[in-house]
């Protein structure tokens, strides 16, 4: 099986540098499904940091590979867009008429005003709140994990936990919770054969019985005092309690894909990048205390978000290329996060690394993950919860990846615990 994989890793490396530069698709979902995106980054950080790509699935559009490249698009609101109304924020134009804003696709001033709505939700006091909550929880999954039988870590682990913190921040019905990662997962997933849906159709469908869930919470909540939950906080908050449907929806999945999407799927990368690198593992049971010192590092790995797009106001020059008013481009987090102009020894995985925050994985700029503490907390609780109870989650065979080259993550991860 790892054999098979590299495999396709040395094939992928060969074509990645024997295709002229002019044909390159760096985000053909393929690439991520195949974990064989890295030699198509490497290249263009070499030899073309700023790409223009003719035609693909989802139009032309540039990519940008470098981190000071990536940084500068991302702190540059006034030039590069996120507004909905644009193409919104990923690679995949949403249709003109399917363009649902939220406070992620906006620009100031609206943006401000609504991220400043939810923030409080994730204000250290709360999160101080979170702790014990989440331990419990963390320890109870783990304790019903079974010894020494193959399961798969991203329904037992990685998604139960991120699913029930996010029910408590929604205060939404707990034993409905899988509700939250079917949408998040429909939000994100490309529509076709085999696929979670067919056609965009079955897409918007189930995004409206999505909305349709939580009009119904909304309208409970508005006749309520305010509360602490974000549904609470929507429906109380000056700049978000008259949103369009459409704004709410474009909202509620910006909030459910946040806290889940990302989060689950560091998880899930830690327990494989901490196998693939059995030293780091050693190192760690040795000493626990370097967890909060690892889990930057592991979300810089697994980039959960591979990119972000933004849409160009204005013709503007970038890194000798010149991107004109209305071109789509593209920042490749997961090409800047093993950027070694930036990164020190970006592509080894090494657990006490000095500077563990310097990443791109939560982008920058006032588009910066509002939820990046939360993450943390959730993944520094599930390692030390882990380390107090087996001495080895063992990888026993080839992850599957998800479609996709927004959301970089794991369908399935089969582990064994040993006794």
């Amino acid at each position: 099986m790892a054999d098979g994989a590299s495999t396709i890793r040395d094939e992928a490396r060969a074509r990645a540098w024997s295709t002229p530069l002019e044909d390159f698709h760096p985000g053909d979902p393929d690439l991520f499904r195949t974990d064989t995106h890295w030699p198509y980054f490497e290249r263009l950080r070499k030899e073309a940091p700023v790409h223009w790509c003719r035609d693909s699935e989802f139009g032309a559009y540039w990519s940008v590979t470098r981190y000071d490249d990536i940084m500068a698009v991302d702190t540059n609101h006034q030039t590069f867009s996120s507004e909905a109304a644009l193409g919104g924020i990923t690679i995949r134009d949403a249709r003109a008429d399917l363009r649902r804003p939220s406070f992620i696709a906006m620009d100031p001033p609206k943006h401000d005003v609504q991220r400043k709505t939810v923030s409080p939700i994730v204000a250290p006091a709360n999160l101080a709140r979170m702790e014990p909550i989440i331990r419990e929880r963390a320890g109870r999954i783990l304790d019903e994990l079974p010894i020494g039988e193959t399961f798969d870590w991203v329904d037992r682990v990685s998604i139960e936990l991120t699913t029930q913190m996010l029910a408590t921040l929604f205060d939404f019905p707990f034993e409905e919770r899988r509700k939250l990662t079917h949408w998040s997962d429909i939000a994100t997933t490309l529509p076709g054969p085999g696929g979670l849906v067919a056609t965009e159709e079955e897409r918007q469908a189930e995004l409206m019985e999505c909305l349709a869930y939580f009009t119904g919470l909304w309208n409970e909540r508005v006749n309520q005092p305010p509360a602490g939950d974000l549904i609470s906080m929507m429906a109380h908050g000056e700049a978000t309690r008259n949103m369009t449907p459409d704004e709410y929806l474009g909202n509620v999945i910006l909030l459910i894909v946040g806290g889940n999407d990302t989060t689950r799927n560091s998880i899930s990368g830690g327990v494989l990048a901490l196998n693939q690198n059995p030293a780091e593992y050693e190192k760690l049971r040795a000493d626990p205390s370097i967890i909060p010192n690892m889990v930057p590092e592991i979300i810089r790995w697994q980039t959960p978000l591979a990119h972000m797009r933004r849409t160009a106001l204005a013709d503007v020059e970038l890194g000798g290329q010149t991107i004109r008013k209305g071109d789509k481009v593209v920042m490749w987090y997961v090409s800047g996060n093993r950027d070694e102009a930036a990164i020190p020894d970006p592509e080894s995985f090494s657990i006490d690394r000095e500077r563990p925050r310097q990443h791109l994985s939560f982008g920058f700029g006032i588009h910066r993950c509002v939820g990046n503490r939360l993450a943390e907390l959730q993944l520094k609780i599930v390692w030390e919860e882990i380390l107090k109870r087996f001495r080895n989650v063992e990888v026993v065979g080839e992850p599957r990846r998800v479609r996709s080259s927004f959301v970089k993550g794991y369908e399935t991860l089969p582990v064994r615990i040993t006794a």
